[in-house]
């Protein structure tokens, strides 16, 4: 099933079902009124949204017609988000460009960051930013959504609190990461709100294409109207969504509704494109000794978007503009 939320209801929106094709919905508010109060007791509404799902699908419900516009992120907060950067030939340009190697833990113990949760961005409202200068960059990455997780778990048994899959754009402030990183103690500044896809789907929902816990599908990216990249979420990834899962359960346990992003989607085919402006600038530097490549300006509109063997729009589309913030 398809689930997302409509900026209508309160803060935390209104939870409804979406047909595969996204072109209806129907409200659940009668099983739970936000997608959070679904996932607390997930076991108890999941068979009931599944119900409705069927419904919906089958004619028996005849649904509203869809205007992306009316969604919000299907979590408009969450109390975690916990992104990974489990695709290393990224983490491994990143590095060459500016002449420094990999440690080998990389290899063996995911990277991961506590990041902004407390609000994210509806996956079509612009977004805002204070100054070009501060280096605007997408991020096209997969996420997973949780159920309880336990303390401890094993990545074996994480895989099957997985209950959500979508995508998000983590909006990045490059050119304030340095001197972030330089304290030693992480992101902050740097790392603005971010927005989810349209809807978040069930595992079931994508068939072989979700299997060994990693989507196995290329993710789209396009800036201003042309083609950025489409890398294959499937190949590169070193540590699955089980092993990112287990990693932040490590000493605590996941809250129901915890967001885990595998980080910025690379392959080491790169005639298959980008997913981030920071990782085109780092191969121009590899080649030609500097960028060429602009970070986003004001009025910059970047897409984001799975499909299927079909063509059929899979979590539908991420699209914002940059927007100067007050403006």
């Amino acid at each position: 099933m398809k689930l997302g939320t409509l900026k209508a209801g309160g803060r935390d929106g209104t939870l409804v079902v979406v047909s595969r094709d996204l072109r209806r919905y129907c409200e659940a508010v009668e099983i739970a009124s936000t997608l959070q109060e679904a996932l607390d007791r997930w076991h108890e509404s999941a068979p009931r949204l599944n119900a409705l799902s069927d419904d919906l699908e089958s004619g028996r419900i005849e649904g509203v017609p869809m205007d992306m516009s009316l969604l919000a992120s299907p979590l408009p907060r969450a109390y975690e988000f916990l992104d990974g950067s489990a695709y290393l030939p990224h983490v491994e340009r990143v590095r060459k460009a500016r002449g420094a190697e990999v440690p080998e833990t990389f290899y063996t113990d995911p990277l991961m960051y506590q990041a902004t949760s407390a609000g994210f961005l509806g996956p079509r409202d612009p977004v805002p930013a204070v100054s070009e200068e501060h280096g605007i960059d997408f991020e096209s990455e997969v996420i997973v959504v949780t159920d309880d997780v336990p303390m401890a778990i094993d990545a074996s048994a994480a895989g099957e609190h997985i209950q959500l899959i979508g995508l998000v754009n983590d909006v990045s402030l490059r050119n304030l990461i340095p001197a972030e990183l330089a304290k030693g103690f992480g992101f902050l500044q740097s790392k603005p709100r971010s927005a989810l896809s349209p809807v978040l789907v069930t595992p079931d929902e994508l068939g072989r294409h979700w299997r060994d816990h990693v989507l196995h599908r290329p993710l789209v990216s396009t800036l201003n109207g042309e083609w950025f990249g489409s890398p294959e979420a499937g190949e590169d990834m070193q540590f699955n969504f089980a092993q990112l899962v287990a990693h932040a359960a490590r000493t605590r346990p996941l809250a129901a509704g915890t967001i885990v992003g595998s980080g910025t989607i690379a392959n080491q085919d790169t005639s298959l494109g980008a997913s981030c402006l920071a990782e085109k600038r780092m191969l121009e530097i590899i080649a030609d000794g500097q960028p060429s490549t602009p970070f986003m300006r004001f009025g910059d509109t970047i897409s984001i978007e799975m499909f299927d063997e079909a063509g059929q729009s899979i979590f539908g589309r991420i699209e914002q503009t940059i927007e100067r913030h007050g403006g």
